[in-house]
This record gives C-alpha cells, sequence and structure tokens, in this order.
C-alpha cells in the first residue's frame, strides 16, 4: 500500500505530491486498503470472539464508518466518542462506555443510547442505578477491575498497575459486584479489564484473562450470569522495524486459555476485546513539509508538523520510521534531527535519523501515524489543525479539511465592553 513510483512515495495508486498539492502540508494520508487489511486480520483470528473498536485511537467518522460496517463494536470513553460511535454506524447494544470519571450528564446519554458500561467505582455504580431508576431503563454493566499486571510499556499508557487510576482492585471487586446484584435497574453481566498499551508481549493478556476468569468464578456464587470477559486492548504495532505480535499470534495464545477455563463458569461468556492502534496504526502517514535545513549543534530539519500535529515523540518518547517522501530512491547521506515549528525545546518528531539530502521544499513522511495522531492534536501556538485524506486505490477523498485562523476563534466569545 505504501511502494516508491520514480522515487515518489505512493499510497495505493496515488502520489502524495499529488494530495499535498491540493491539501497543503501537514497532513495525514490513510490507505483504505491497510484498514481493510487489518481489520480482516482480527476477524479471522476472532472469528468467536467480539471485537470492539477503540474509538479514542482514531476518531475519524470516515474510517470509523468503515470499521462499524464490519461488524465491529465500539469501546467509547467519553460522551462525544459515544456520539461519533452513534453516528458512524455502530450498534448500542456493542458499544462499550468506558472510563474512569464519567459525568452524570454522560452516564445519562449512556444510558438513553442504550450502551453497556464498564463502571469504574462505587460512585459511579450508584449514580448509573439512580439514573436508570429515573429514565425507566435496565442497564448492563461490567466492573473494570484492576489486575495489579505491569506490561513492558511505557509508564504513561500501562493502564493495569496496582497504582493506575483505573479500576477497582481485583482483591475488592467482589464487594462491588455484591452491591451491584443488590441495586434497581442495574445488571451485572460482565468483567474488564485493560493493562495497557503498545504491549508487545501477550503473556501479560494471558495472565489478565486468568484474572478475569478467577472473577467470573467468585461471582457466580451469589448468582451472577457473566455474559462476558472483555481483557481491552493495547496490542502493539512495529514502529521501529522489530517486529510485532499479528492478531493471529494474539489469538492462539489467547484463545486455548479461554476455552479451557471457560468449561470451569456455569456461564456461558463471550470473549471481548478492544484492539484500537493495531487496527489503525500502520494504516497512515504524516506527509510534512521542510521548511529549513540548519547546520548547527546538529543537522536540524525543520518541518511544518510538529508535537501540535504528532504529540507521540514528545510526549511518550516514541519512534517513527522516516523517509523524504519525494527522494524514496535515494541513498541516505546526512544525519538529521527533525523538529517542529513550536516554542518548545521538546518540539522533536526524530533525533539523529539517516536520510538523503534534504533541502527546503523536500516532504518528510513520518510512518505509522494511524493511532493517536491526528487524535491527540491541537491548535498550540495557533496553529489550525491539518487535513485527512482517504485514498483508496486511485482515487482519493479529503476525510475531514484543514481548519483555517478563523477555526482558532470559532468558539470564543468577547465580552460587549471589550466590543469597543
Amino acid at each position: 500500500m505504501f511502494k516508491s513510483v520514480d522515487g515518489v512515495l505512493h499510497i495505493e495508486g496515488i502520489s502524495v505530491e499529488e494530495i499535498v498539492e491540493k491539501t497543503k502540508t501537514p497532513v495525514y494520508i490513510t490507505s483504505k486498503a491497510k484498514l481493510v487489511e487489518n481489520i480482516n486480520a482480527y476477524k479471522k483470528a476472532f472469528s468467536k470472539a467480539k471485537i470492539h473498536y477503540a474509538v479514542k485511537a482514531n476518531n475519524n467518522l470516515a474510517l470509523m464508518k468503515i470499521i462499524s460496517k464490519n461488524g465491529f463494536g465500539a469501546d467509547v470513553f467519553s460522551g462525544g466518542e459515544l456520539y461519533l460511535a452513534l453516528l458512524a454506524g455502530f450498534n448500542p447494544e456493542h458499544i462499550l462506555f468506558n472510563g474512569n470519571s464519567k459525568s452524570d450528564e454522560e452516564i445519562e446519554r449512556g444510558i438513553t443510547s442504550d450502551v453497556k458500561f464498564s463502571v469504574d467505582s462505587l460512585d459511579e455504580l450508584y449514580t448509573i442505578s439512580k439514573i436508570a431508576e429515573r429514565e425507566k431503563k435496565e442497564v448492563k454493566i461490567a466492573f473494570r477491575i484492576n489486575p495489579d499486571i505491569s506490561p513492558k510499556t511505557h509508564p504513561k499508557i500501562a493502564t493495569g498497575l496496582k497504582t493506575s487510576k483505573f479500576g477497582i482492585p481485583w482483591e475488592d471487586v467482589i464487594d462491588a459486584y455484591k452491591k451491584a446484584v443488590d441495586l434497581p435497574n442495574i445488571n451485572p453481566c460482565g468483567i474488564h479489564c485493560h493493562i495497557g498499551s503498545q504491549i508487545l508481549d501477550i503473556k501479560p493478556f494471558v495472565e489478565a484473562l486468568n484474572r478475569l476468569f478467577d472473577v467470573a468464578r467468585e461471582i457466580e456464587k451469589f448468582g451472577v450470569n457473566v455474559e462476558f470477559l472483555d481483557l481491552g486492548g493495547g496490542l502493539g504495532i512495529d514502529y521501529e522495524g522489530k517486529g510485532a505480535p499479528t492478531p493471529q499470534n494474539f489469538s492462539d495464545e489467547i484463545m486455548p486459555v479461554f476455552k479451557e477455563r471457560v468449561k470451569e463458569l456455569d456461564s456461558n461468556p463471550e470473549l471481548w476485546i478492544e484492539p484500537g492502534r493495531s487496527i489503525v496504526g500502520n494504516t497512515t502517514v504524516l506527509i510534512t513539509r521542510v521548511n529549513a535545513v540548519k547546520k548547527a549543534y546538529k543537522n536540524f530539519v525543520a518541518v511544518d508538523a510538529g508535537f501540535n500535529t504528532l504529540i507521540r515523540p514528545a510526549m511518550y518518547g516514541s519512534y517513527h520510521k522516516m523517509a523524504v517522501a519525494n527522494k524514496m530512491d535515494e541513498d541516505s547521506k546526512e544525519t538529521y534531527t527533525i523538529v517542529g515549528p513550536i516554542c518548545e525545546s521538546g518540539d522533536v518528531l526524530g533525533e539523529d535519523r539517516e536520510l538523503p539530502e534534504v533541502k527546503k521544499g523536500d516532504l518528510i513522511v513520518i510512518f505509522d501515524a494511524g493511532a493517536y495522531g491526528f487524535v491527540m492534536s491541537s491548535q498550540y501556538n495557533g496553529r489550525p489543525r491539518c487535513a485527512e485524506v482517504l485514498v483508496d486505490k486511485d482515487r482519493w477523498y479529503v476525510i475531514r479539511e484543514r481548519e483555517s485562523y478563523p477555526d482558532i476563534v470559532g468558539k470564543q466569545v468577547l465580552p460587549e465592553s471589550l466590543m469597543v
């Protein structure tokens, strides 16, 4: 899907030069074929499980439409993500409303939309019961357990640690289920956990799955019928060219454990998973134009995308492969550090990269930018957010328009006293 034709990067049948001539830079460009390939890999590997797409990874409506039409459910983390999921056509029965700090308004929106909830605290449980009783709705819930499992990933995206803000400690969650059983309009029927993101070792997932079964055995003793066990998401992708587990690798280790341990239960739960990054991460590139090349302490290449456009390198120290999109066939000649236009020393997209000779006007491609890319972007330093494009074979479509300067002040209001 990503190839060099006469030295220029092409996505499917389209040259990136053709796209940026119309959209300007920076711009995110997604290959529909790659997205469908990733979707099909999950459908094949987990044909006996329910797959919920993690909307937080990329909430572009066009991409979500493609995912929902393939029968996936959705994992949402806010009222806004719920709104987008419903707009994209996800079945409310297959939407799980996750999150550790839902407002009463968000809870009401979820209840009236007939979605399921992953409950993160007793306060949330009581609020759901109160609103559900008022709305005359029965709400199906899971508790999100904190399994106290440490995957090898960045501390900021390890969500199953004992010290994490997420979930109820797994040793305490039994009492939470006992309380839920006695509350009006509450149907506790699932168990949920999520141990982190960008995880390349499957063993922690197996450990977490076993924790879910341990809890399931206990809550069955006081009448809970377990309909689903949700293992969450977090499977990583190959950012650095060192390899990563495939959905089939994931399934090969998870499903045998699930099939064996489900025999211990009186219930017949379905396995749920919540992939996000491994669905959209490698579908998309970010194209950014070189504004200046400067020889200083290092060879700095200053481009028009910064951490306002792609925050992962600055926030997590993340690595993304890079190339010169208009010189794909040329040999590397220099070592460059790629920096953005933001007024922060930490605005570095890539350090010490071996590239062909870079000049002003060249196009730098940043690969694997589909997850936590545009969705985490901002207007910091007064910079409008960029366009998003979808390529489908030999055609391409703008699926999010580039913002303009008026968009920066679009929701701001001046008091009358200042309108002089």
